[in-house]
């Protein structure tokens, strides 16, 4: 009988060359392939005829081989090409190093294939379309497909069978929930949900199961945030201000910026100065848009830390960014004799016990790192003020293990992230909340513009002449690699036709989530450093990305993006002197996406496009676009979901502390969100 923590290798058809696989898209048990979602459905349309197939669109065609297939050498790859017709017209077929598909397909052999339409010079084409014979076809049509995100190598069909297998775990797993609740909240049961979110027999089936388990991912994050609120330390780490006006060192620190803060900035830091000098430990949120100013509040907080005999730790979520942190906080404090000492998973060992070393010593006085100052290794002589991140996964797990590193330090939390505040008094609840909306003044508003796929090669002219000025751009895809079935934009195939529309002396870069932290942090030096003119990404860019060289942004399926997702990613340009340009490329020529897409294109102010994507998110996909380890939740969304995420909070606060306890424990042990996050701190 298998079990949840079995690892995959348990199931039929899993063996070693294909367990890795798996173990690349985080899956290594049974529990893990459970819990990995689809992000969409397909439902198999009529076959149509060739002659009224559309360029840009999606189809099934029924047709036979018209010629023998041919074999190509394409950038190092091995392409094969074949050509199917059906009597009213032919389609050129393409794969990428899938050379066994020629024992499949032999001249006038029928079948059923299934992919986007595109036009190539006067031919139609398909990349990679789903075969599938007439039976194959058939018993798809009938019913909901799951889609999977994939990594090369990994069949659609594959995953499926796997889990399939998985799912007879269910029928021996308790539902930690009570009945008491889920009656009460008309939950349906986990088993139930767990089955249904991968082969739904139908929408409504599949909404209720997917009402279910994002209700148990907002359940036991409120959870956890009542634990934190729960513990309302006094403050063990008392700071004094120096100077007659109260805060002397500080006003001298101020005095020799070339900037002065922002009637925003001055109140918040008020705050947070009430907070280290009050009687209890300060645990404050500070939400500004991109560009704020939220990372000079927290210099100043560490450098107040700092004279008062206490160490700061900065958390920044990537390499680059913590690095950047580094630069920029030991030249603004040269002149305060401050040891600042750097602390990532890619330094040498040697030089990660140095600053070990250092810390525990007490002789670092700022420390600023990654996941890597959450290590147990790592020991503070007297830690006094933690500044954290929130675009972290697991942000409340992370800050009681950074509270565990010293004597209930001061917690500083920044975000970009403009959520309402609604929202934000739930998912922060445990927090003070401070909010800096005012942008420091010069900066220069960013262009948008909101575009369909006709405007493809404009965009590539768009692209290439900023290039040719010496800037540098994002392009940001939702997929990682191309899907079965899939019709969206993939980092791959996109970066690949870039080479080919662009000048030839253009720098192309990739990244996505599923590259490693070394390789990650590789390429983000080298666009850093501008050894990179271009960087084709998915929205891993999002987080902890400075280049200010950089002005151009093109998101593809735009669309398919929450609101609030979208101008984060935008946040990523503006951050020079030179004007920045956004543009938002629509994937389907409905009137009412372009129209929420227009907000975009109408404001630059997060706050208030977080309110409208709260109240114009309509149902659309049920399943949101997100990067593995990238997201807070695997499932739930904080704005379409925004009602269930309340009542979760109303329950988890509703809860006697014992039960709260026991509830939070058991459905851990089945979501596993703890270990979860240890893995990626042991990673990074």
């Amino acid at each position: 009988m298998m079990r949840l923590q079995d690892p995959v290798r348990a199931l039929s058809g899993i063996g070693p060359k294909t367990e890795p696989l798996f173990q690349k898209l985080g899956i290594r048990t049974i529990g893990d392939l459970l819990l990995y979602y689809p992000f969409r459905y397909d439902h198999y349309t009529e076959p149509q005829a060739i002659r009224s197939l559309v360029p840009g669109k999606s189809a099934v065609i029924e047709a036979s081989l018209s010629k023998t297939p041919t074999f190509h050498n394409a950038g190092g790859r091995k392409l094969m090409l074949c050509e199917v017709s059906d009597g009213t017209g032919s389609v050129e077929l393409a794969w990428f190093q899938m050379t066994y598909m020629k024992n499949r397909l032999k001249p006038g052999m029928h079948f059923f294939f299934r992919g986007k339409v595109e036009l190539r010079g006067r031919k139609l084409h398909m990349n990679h379309p789903e075969v599938l014979t007439k039976e194959q076809y058939f018993l798809k049509k009938q019913a909901l497909q799951p889609v999977y995100s994939l990594t090369r190598g990994l069949s659609l069909s594959l995953l499926q069978k796997c889990m399939r297998q998985a799912l007879s775990v269910m029928q021996d797993t308790n539902d930690y929930l009570p009945l008491g609740i889920r009656r009460r909240e008309q939950l349906i049961s986990l088993k139930n949900a767990i089955e249904e979110i991968h082969f739904p027999k139908s929408y409504e089936t599949m909404a209720e199961a997917r009402r279910r388990l994002v209700f148990d991912e907002f359940l036991l994050f409120g959870l956890s945030v009542e634990r934190l609120r729960n513990v309302r330390e006094e403050n063990s780490c008392p700071m004094t201000v120096e100077g007659s006006d109260g805060q002397g060192r500080i006003l001298q620190f101020l005095a020799g910026l070339s900037f002065t803060l922002t009637g925003a900035q001055k109140k918040v830091w008020s705050e947070i100065l009430t907070d280290l000098t009050g009687a209890h430990r300060m645990n404050r949120l500070i939400q500004g848009d991109v560009g704020s100013g939220k990372t000079i509040l927290a210099l100043m907080a560490a450098l107040l830390a700092k004279e008062n005999g206490y160490q700061a730790a900065i958390m920044a979520p990537t390499e680059v960014l913590a690095e950047q942190h580094y630069e920029s906080f030991t030249e603004l404090l040269k002149n305060y004799q401050c040891r600042i000492v750097l602390l990532t998973g890619s330094m040498k060992e040697s030089e990660k016990r140095v600053a070990r070393e250092q810390i525990a010593s007490g002789e670092a006085q700022i420390v600023i790192g990654t996941h890597a100052l959450i290590q147990e290794k790592v020991r503070f002589q007297h830690l006094g003020l933690v500044v954290t991140d929130e675009q972290h996964r697991f942000g409340v797990h992370q800050r009681e293990l950074l509270m565990e590193k010293g004597g209930a330090p001061h917690i500083l939390v920044m975000s970009a992230t403009p959520i309402p505040r609604t929202l934000a008094l739930i998912l922060y609840g445990d927090l003070d909340i401070s909010v800096l909306d005012e942008l420091p003044a010069g900066r220069k508003p960013i262009k948008n513009a909101v575009v369909g796929t006709s405007y493809q090669s404009s965009a590539d002219r768009f692209l290439a002449k900023e290039i040719a000025a010496g800037h540098q751009a994002y392009v940001i895809c939702p997929m990682i690699e191309e899907n079965e079935g899939s019709d969206l934009t993939d980092v791959g195939t996109e970066a690949e036709r870039l080479r080919q529309a662009l000048p030839g002396d253009v720098r192309i870069g990739i990244l996505h989530g599923q590259l490693s932290a070394a390789e990650k942090a590789t390429v983000m030096r080298q666009f850093h450093d501008h050894e990179l003119d271009l960087l084709v990404s998915t929205t891993v860019v999002e987080v902890g990305v400075n280049v200010p060289n950089a002005t151009v942004m093109l998101i593809y399926d735009a669309e398919r993006f929450g609101l609030a997702a979208l101008h984060q990613l935008r946040g990523r340009i503006g951050r020079g002197d030179a004007q920045s340009y956004c543009i938002f490329m629509s994937g389907t020529d409905q009137p009412e996406a372009m129209e929420r897409l227009q907000i975009l294109g109408s404001t630059n102010d997060g706050f208030r496009i977080a309110e409208q994507d709260l109240t114009l998110r309509g149902p659309g996909d049920m399943f949101g676009l997100r990067q593995s380890g990238e997201e807070r939740f695997r499932i739930g969304d904080l704005m379409r979901d925004a009602d269930l995420l309340k009542k979760a909070s109303e329950v988890a606060k509703s809860l006697p502390p014992d039960q709260a306890e026991k509830l939070f424990a058991d459905g851990e042990a089945f979501y596993h969100t703890g270990e979860a996050m240890a893995a990626v701190a042991d990673v990074l």
